[in-house]
Formats: structure tokens, C-alpha cells, sequence
């Protein structure tokens, strides 16, 4: 088992959902994708969520299944025999649980680029293994429409001067993507072209190389009335995650309510994906969108964190299925994903996904990713974490603390100039500065 740190991993996610939460009313629980009441995708639904009576060789079958659906990637040749789907029902967790007051902070590498830049310099030095990108040279693609407002879910194809796709993104709640012509070295990039789509309404235009900042007007709406956001939770749910996992069912209603003070009022889903490693019950399992906190929280309390013997986890295949296996609303939809680890993903197995393919893929679909690292993340960690979050356009949060491990506002991370604040505090201001550009067409 991991040596994780002894914070409560609920109150985590209960602040998390601080920002994320509105009921309502919906269709009971269903089983499958594409249903108002969400589902485990990935579970064939025969041998139940215990971890004692399945066969390994049925839980085997099951997981190949899911892998024979998963879209846009080719999926690992072999997988190691590990039984599929064993979770199993907690104990109701005691009332009157009181939060730590937990301190977080977080830096927008994007907005600090030289200082990103300068980092990346660092780790390279320092000969640790990840999967780099070469991010340097980028450019910000900015779509908004004849009134001045950004165009949320706007399709942005770049194009070599042979016609040929280099990338294809979707725009955020600002109406930008970001655009890495490095990424690409065996690609003829002296000659670009930017085309943008949406609602049957298409423009295009050079990309002048020298110039990093393109504006594009489309003649198209901002977004949809209410805005529709839906939230990703990607749980590592090894090792010492089994008691704060239980107690997340209570305080999800006890928090779903501060969404709706929020000035834009947005239409809310929750899925999450949770993942723990090869060789353990299961490697992961997805739970598709619902608009319902009660069904979320009550699949949610199913969970028991359990596995992880080494350090890495199987964050690759987490990543991909929780990309890949949600029916996301795309078009039009603000997309996040948080992350919730302390730990990298294995990057030592040989038939596995790639998080940094997956991220590129996240960032095609318009999805931003917004890792939050607790105490134990090493370095190779924060590294892979700030990629994601840059390349996808989100932010690195991370726990801070002070004397003795108590929340305060220090960190072991290699990020300077950064805020801290309590980590309800600035998640539900990541919820709103995400919010905040298309509030004003409501």
C-alpha cells in the first residue's frame, strides 16, 4: 500500500463538491450509458459489488468488454488477470463529522507561462522519466461571436499547408483553445490555416506563425440558456481512501445547494471514473452523467478504497475511460474533470494508454482538467499534473501546510506567486471563473 498521508481524503471531496452540486428530479437508477439516471458503464451488471464471490476469470471477460467499446484509441493488447468490479457497501459514516480547515492553493501555468517554461528547463535536468510534450511555441485561438462574447463548444480544426489536420479542439467557456505547433515536428508548419465551426456556420483564416494570439468572429451564440456543466470526478481509490469515500454520500447533500447562489445557474451533471491498479479487484470503473446528487452519492458510498501496492497507480487508463466512456454533451458544455490523487501514473507497463495522448484527446473534446495533489505527490508527479492541466487549459491545485502537517500555506511543490486560500474557497472559485465569461448572456 502506498505511504499516503493522513489527510481525510472526504473532506477533499466534500469541499470539492461544494461547487458542484444541484438536485433534481430524475429517472431511477439505470445500468447502461446514455440514461438520465447515469450507470456503471463498465460493469456488466452478473456479479454484483462484492469482493468475495466473483471468479477471476468473469471479472476478466467483463473488463475485456469494456475495453472492446472504448472509442478514439486503440486499447492494451493484454491487461494483467485481475477480477473486475469489486466493490463493496460501506457502513454509514458517522454524523457529525467536522472538516479540517484545509488550505489549498493553485497556479495557472498558462497565465504564468514564462515562469512554466522555466520549470519545464528545471525537470529536465533533473532526468526524471514522464511523457513530455514539447509545448513551447504555443499559440491562443480566441473564437467569439459579431457582439464581443465568447463561443463556448466552437470546433477549431488547424490545417498544414497540404490541407492535411494537425489538430482539432474545442473552444472553453472564454471561447480559446490552445494550439502546440511543436507537438508536431514531422509536419510542414510554415504555412497554417485556422477553420472554425459551429451551428452550420463555418470561417477560416491564415495563421500568421510570427503572431501567438489569433482572434476569430463567428457568427454564432455564446452558449445555451442555462449554461450546461458537467463535472468528472477521477478518484484514485486505493489504499487508505476507504473510510473518506463512505462518508461522501452525506455530505454531498449536505453541500449541493451553493451552486444555485452562483449567478449563471448552470444545468449540472457528476460521473466519476475511479481507479486503482493492475493486479488489484479492478483496474477502473465508470459511472456515467447524472443530473441527480442523491444517485451520484449513493453509488458513491458503494465505493471501498482498497489495492495500490507500489507507489504509481493506473492513472493512464483512469485518465483515458474517464475521456472516453461518459456520454459528455460536448458541444456547447463546460467539461471538467478533478482529479483526486497523490500519485503518478505507471509509466513502466507496456500495453498501456498514454496521458499524454489521452490529454490532447480531453482537449479536442473541450474538457479541462483540474488536478488537485495532496500531501505525497513527488516530483514526477506534479510534473505529469501540470501537464494535464496545462495542455487542457485547467489549473494544478495542490494541498498546502504547515507546522506538524496542519493546513497552512506552504507547499513542497516548485511553484511560486501562488494564492492560498480554504479549499472550499478556491474550488468554488474555480467553478465560477469558469462560469464567469458566459454569465453575462443569461
Amino acid at each position: 500500500m502506498k505511504n499516503k498521508a493522513d489527510i481525510r481524503w472526504t473532506y477533499i471531496l466534500m469541499i470539492l463538491t461544494l461547487g458542484l452540486g444541484a438536485c433534481s428530479v430524475m429517472d431511477p437508477l439505470v445500468g447502461s450509458s446514455g440514461k438520465e439516471g447515469g450507470g456503471w458503464i463498465d460493469w456488466d451488471g452478473e456479479a454484483g459489488w462484492s469482493d468475495s464471490a466473483e471468479p477471476a476469470a468473469e471479472g476478466v471477460a467483463a473488463g475485456a468488454d469494456s475495453f472492446a467499446e472504448l472509442p478514439a484509441a486503440e486499447p492494451p493488447v493484454e491487461l494483467e488477470e485481475a477480477a473486475v468490479g469489486a466493490v463493496k457497501l460501506e457502513s454509514e459514516p458517522a454524523s457529525g463529522s467536522q472538516a479540517p480547515n484545509l488550505r489549498a492553493g493553485s497556479v495557472d501555468d498558462n497565465a504564468e507561462w514564462d515562469d512554466y517554461l522555466l520549470y519545464r528547463l528545471r525537470f529536465t535536468e533533473w532526468g526524471i522519466d514522464v511523457h513530455d510534450v514539447d509545448v513551447t511555441g504555443r499559440h491562443t485561438i480566441t473564437v467569439s461571436n459579431a457582439q464581443g462574447q465568447p463561443v463556448l463548444g466552437a470546433e477549431v480544426t488547424v490545417l498544414d499547408e497540404n490541407g492535411d489536420r494537425l489538430a482539432r479542439l474545442t473552444t472553453h467557456s472564454d471561447g480559446s483553445v490552445l494550439f502546440f505547433p511543436n507537438a508536431y515536428p514531422e509536419s510542414d508548419l510554415e504555412k497554417l490555416e485556422i477553420v472554425v465551426a459551429k451551428d452550420g456556420r463555418e470561417v477560416s483564416q491564415v495563421m500568421d506563425r510570427e503572431d501567438r494570439e489569433h482572434a476569430v468572429t463567428l457568427d454564432a451564440e455564446s452558449s445555451t440558456q442555462p449554461v450546461r456543466l458537467d463535472v468528472h470526478f477521477l478518484i484514485d481509490a486505493t489504499g487508505s481512501m476507504s473510510d473518506e469515500i463512505a462518508q461522501l454520500k452525506e455530505n454531498m447533500i449536505a453541500v449541493s445547494e451553493q451552486i444555485e447562489a452562483l449567478p449563471s445557474n448552470p444545468n449540472v451533471r457528476f460521473g466519476m471514473t475511479i481507479y486503482r491498479d493492475r493486479g488489484d479487484l479492478f483496474v477502473s470503473r465508470t459511472f456515467d452523467f447524472t443530473p441527480d446528487v442523491a444517485v451520484f452519492t449513493e453509488e458513491l458510498a458503494r465505493v471501498r478504497a482498497d489495492g495500490g501496492g507500489d507507489y504509481p497507480e493506473s492513472l493512464n487508463e483512469g485518465l483515458h475511460n474517464a475521456i472516453h466512456l461518459p456520454e459528455w454533451r460536448g458541444e456547447a458544455t463546460v467539461s471538467l474533470i478533478f482529479l483526486l490523487a497523490d500519485a503518478p501514473p505507471h509509466l513502466d507497463y507496456a500495453q498501456d494508454y498514454d496521458y499524454a495522448a489521452d490529454v490532447f484527446a480531453a482537449a479536442e473534446m473541450g474538457i479541462k482538467i483540474y488536478p488537485l495533489a495532496s500531501s505525497g505527490l513527488d516530483d514526477q508527479g506534479e510534473y505529469v499534473f501540470r501537464q494535464l492541466a496545462q495542455i487542457s487549459s485547467g489549473k494544478f491545485l495542490f494541498l498546502t501546510y504547515g507546522a506538524g502537517g496542519a493546513p497552512g500555506d506552504d507547499t513542497t511543490h516548485h511553484v511560486d506567486d501562488y494564492s492560498v486560500l480554504s479549499l472550499d474557497e478556491l474550488v468554488v472559485r474555480m467553478i465560477e471563473e469558469e462560469l464567469a465569461p458566459l454569465t453575462f448572456s443569461q
